[in-house]
């Protein structure tokens, strides 16, 4: 396990010329230093080998004090992989599709998008652009190279066309669009002000086309110190004031910002800035967290390193009464968890109701990760559940299965 480092000494750690990704400024400090982490949490690993000798990156958390935004300032874009192999998605859970689909249905009224035409950046799997397309008739283009295929299987397939690719203005942007998606995306952007800049360049004189953005909400991260919240692929943190900042700098007008799923999604709607500044909308009150953001950065090293030491107790007792501990969750939370903590054996198994993840192997800490059913197997007395959010979904799969461990949940 390693400790958080000293904001002084953390501070010697930045280049002399560093500046902030989203807004230029010089003023930054590391507050949170992790050392060499996994640089993917969710590519599925077939062999012990693999998982054991997974590449690592150096993973720091810098924050800008001028527009409040964190960032990895070590993060080396050219270690990740967005491929056939990285398999993220959350739509497995009834939870999350529930909330999916009420979002959904949220932003076609909101927005009167029956029959329009939605463009998703960063589609992942393609779920929502499908629920997209078929709750509001419209047709879609999703563009994201993880994206498969064979999987699309929806009665609007027909009006739904896939890029597999990163997004390029050139290439996607210049055409008629009502709406423009990109949920869990900008995380995983290092340049945060060029990419925004991207999509505002793809929409050209289009002021009425609405830019819906979805990310982690890291004053949540901050407040509840979720360390497992943190890993190599999300380079990129923000909070309502930095979010809606970072919009405005790359030529967008704020609408609405919001905070949902538990606290834990950060959600922004935004147009192309109006001709004249004076019809621009005015800031959010929600945007004014600055004071508060930087009160939770200076209070951060030492209650991290103490809810560390915590969640290390919790195992480490459980393996002394001689207990099966098993996590539930295989996504990049159990990475952050597992590296983190340090753990390797301690932890039997690792879960996920993904079927496509059964038989890989965490990265580094080589877990297999296995389906629920084996639990009935396996027996675990004490399931750690890597998402609080889906704890009533967890416990009725192990009540179906005439399971009855300990179930506790970050």
């Amino acid at each position: 396990m390693q400790d958080a480092m000293s904001p002084e000494l953390a501070k010697s750690a930045m280049k002399a010329d560093a500046v902030c990704p989203a807004c230029g400024g010089a003023h930054l400090q590391v507050f949170y230093a992790l050392g060499d982490k996994p640089t993917n949490s969710c590519i599925l690993l077939e062999s012990l080998e693999d998982a054991d000798g997974y590449p690592t990156g150096q993973l720091d958390l810098a924050f800008c004090s001028d527009c409040g935004f964190i960032h990895n300032p070590h993060f080396e874009e050219e270690k990740t992989e967005y491929s056939g192999r990285y398999e993220e998605t959350q739509g497995f859970s009834r939870t999350f599709s529930s909330f999916h689909k009420r979002l959904a249905e949220g932003l076609i009224e909101k927005h009167a998008l029956q029959g329009k035409t939605v463009l998703e950046i960063g589609c992942g799997k393609g779920e929502f652009l499908v629920l997209m397309a078929e709750l509001a008739g419209a047709t879609g283009v999703g563009v994201d190279p993880v994206v498969h295929l064979d999987r699309i299987d929806s009665e609007a397939a027909d009006r739904l066309t896939f890029h597999k690719e990163f997004y390029d203005a050139d290439k996607h942007g210049g055409r008629p669009v009502d709406f423009v998606a990109c949920k869990m995306t900008l995380e995983h952007i290092p340049n945060v002000h060029e990419f925004l800049s991207e999509i505002r360049r793809g929409l050209g004189d289009q002021r009425e086309a609405v830019v819906f953005i979805q990310v982690p909400e890291a004053m949540r991260i901050l407040r509840e110190v979720a360390f497992e919240d943190i890993y190599y692929e999300h380079c990129s943190y923000f909070t309502p004031g930095s979010l809606a900042r970072a919009f405005r700098a790359a030529g967008f007008d704020v609408h609405d910002l919001n905070v949902e799923y538990g606290d834990q999604y950060l959600t922004i709607e935004a147009k192309v800035a109006a001709s004249d500044p004076a019809q621009s909308p005015a800031p959010l009150p929600i945007e004014d967290d600055l004071s508060e953001l930087k009160s939770f950065i200076a209070a951060f090293p030492d209650r991290v390193a103490a809810k560390i030491a915590d969640w290390r107790g919790v195992v480490d007792a459980a393996v002394a009464r001689g207990e099966r501990v098993a996590l539930w969750g295989s996504g990049s939370k159990a990475v952050a968890f597992l590296t983190t903590l340090g753990i390797e054996d301690e932890i039997h198994s690792v879960v996920d109701i993904n079927p496509y993840k059964r038989g890989a192997f965490m990265p580094r800490t080589k877990q297999m990760i296995v389906a629920p059913e084996d639990l009935k197997e396996i027996r675990p007395d004490l399931v750690i559940a890597m998402n609080r959010i889906y704890e009533n979904e967890i416990r009725k799969d192990l009540t179906a299965m005439g399971l009855s461990p300990r179930l506790i949940c970050l």
